[in-house]
């Protein structure tokens, strides 16, 4: 025993040496969609970081993502998981340190014939250890600590897409208080254009087609309105939910619309995929995978286990404390499984397979990450080039509107081309909203894309595994 504790304190692992994955084609150093937009660089210090959502400047969005990142049961249930996976950590740590358990025990026997009579008392004091010779517990440790980080990694996805639901919802509902302004205001203008085609009527100067239109016009706009209420108690709805509240108990007063686009950094690298918490997720459960190998590596060879007892026994209670009733016992065992039909080598090659699977899973998920990044790329150039176009729209058919209308007040014109011009002018008008909301979720989508603001404590080297395996390779 005492010559097999030093090879237990050298003991060597059989689980592989663990390789990031890699991707079957090469990183580029930078997006193809970033035209003049982005061009490959460093990280800098400009690079979105934390309360990535302030870059919108909209307090009560500040306040919300606050209060959404506390309360949310989505972001409390993985917070739940990764102390879980903590735990599990060091239950597989404890299996280091030896184990020790005390005993105790009385019986008292008798009856006719019996051989044994009187009390026995017995107490025991008892010590076993495996030695990790092999490495099982220890690749055991290194597969839950990475399941750990990829806990970690985790929570912070659900932090980021809590958040980034959150903001979508917000900036739709900010969308359609602004279009219910614009309908309201449009209900008011139809309703005047129903007075002069009424008058108009009356006077008998103008047909009743032109009331019918007038009707028509102002009733599909109320409509319309209506439409544009309900969809934004629905997303009033899906705040509260995502800030944990009933939607009964939560009310978002109509305010003013913050369209505000943030500028992207001229100075943004693929690298910074680095930073998104589901490549990093993917990655460890790569590293789980492969120290699970290891665990089942190890049933190929004999395993250990030592033990000792130091008790005493006596007929009395009092007995227990003299000298003739000590007991005393050390214990070595050794186990090697010499036919199991191939079950072990089934075992290390699932956990083979388990781990190409992660592999794959890795890189589809680095993949994942650049179509994003390039979509969102590409949405916000040709948003960014659209709005201008959209602008002047809004501006020729408010000018049309307000020329065909007072032709004909002036009886120059029929009512049919008024009614055309203002369904162009409202219609452009709704776009140009539906446009600026789309650039603000679309660097919304962007930042999320890039993993946020997001970096744990393992990637930038504090602890776990180095920052280079959580890179996308």
């Amino acid at each position: 025993m005492a010559a097999l504790l030093p090879l237990s304190l050298t003991a060597c692992s059989v689980a592989p040496v663990y390789q990031p994955p890699v991707l079957a084609t090469p990183v580029p150093a930078a997006f193809k969609e970033a035209g003049a937009l982005w061009q490959p660089a460093a990280p800098a210090d400009a690079v979105p970081r934390g309360d990535w959502w302030t870059l919108f400047g909209d307090d009560d969005l500040n306040r919300l993502a606050a209060q959404v990142q506390v309360s949310n049961q989505n972001i409390a249930a993985a917070v739940a998981a990764y102390v879980q996976a903590q735990a599990l950590v060091r239950e597989q740590r404890a299996g280091f340190l030896p184990g020790v358990n005390l005993s105790a025990s009385g019986t008292r026997a008798g009856g006719e014939g019996s051989a044994r009579r009187g009390t026995t008392t017995q107490a025991a004091l008892g010590a076993s250890w495996e030695p990790d010779l092999w490495g099982r517990l220890g690749s055991a440790v290194d597969s839950a600590q990475a399941n750990a980080q990829a806990s970690e990694a985790d929570l912070a996805s659900a932090r980021l897409s809590a958040v980034g639901s959150l903001v979508a919802a917000y900036f739709q509902l900010r969308e359609a208080d602004a279009e219910a302004s614009l309908l309201g205001a449009t209900v008011q203008a139809y309703e005047r254009s129903l007075r002069i085609a009424q008058n108009r009527y009356d006077a008998g100067v103008a047909a009743q087609s032109d009331v019918l239109q007038a009707r028509t016009q102002l009733a599909n706009a109320r409509a319309d309105l209506a439409t544009v209420q309900r969809s934004r108690a629905g997303y009033e709805h899906a705040i509260a939910v995502l800030a944990g509240q009933p939607p009964a108990a939560f009310a978002l007063p109509q305010g003013p619309w913050v369209a505000r686009v943030p500028d992207v950094p001229p100075a943004l690298p693929s690298t910074l995929l680095e930073r998104r918490p589901d490549i990093a997720a993917a990655e460890r459960a790569v590293a789980a995978a492969n120290a699970q190998i290891g665990v089942q590596r190890s049933a190929y060879f004999p395993s250990l286990s030592l033990s000792a007892s130091l008790g005493r026994s006596g007929t009395s209670l009092g007995d227990l404390f003299s000298a003739s009733g000590a007991l005393w016992s050390l214990g070595l065992s050794a186990a090697q499984t010499v036919f199991d039909g191939g079950a072990i080598a089934a075992r290390v090659e699932q956990a083979r397979a388990a781990r190409e699977a992660r592999v794959a899973n890795y890189r589809q998920t680095v993949l994942g990450a650049f179509q994003a990044v390039e979509d969102q790329l590409t949405a916000l150039r040709t948003l960014q080039a659209q709005e201008p176009l959209r602008q002047e729209a809004v501006s020729a058919a408010q000018r049309t509107e307000e020329q065909l209308l007072n032709r004909y007040r002036a009886g120059q014109v029929g009512y049919t081309e008024v009614v055309t011009a203002q369904v162009a002018a409202l219609s452009a008008q709704r776009s140009l909203l539906q446009l600026q909301v789309n650039r603000q979720l679309a660097v919304a989508s962007l930042v999320q894309a890039l993993g946020g603001g997001w970096q744990a404590s393992w990637m930038d080297g504090t602890g776990g595994a180095p920052a280079a395996t959580a890179a996308p390779r």
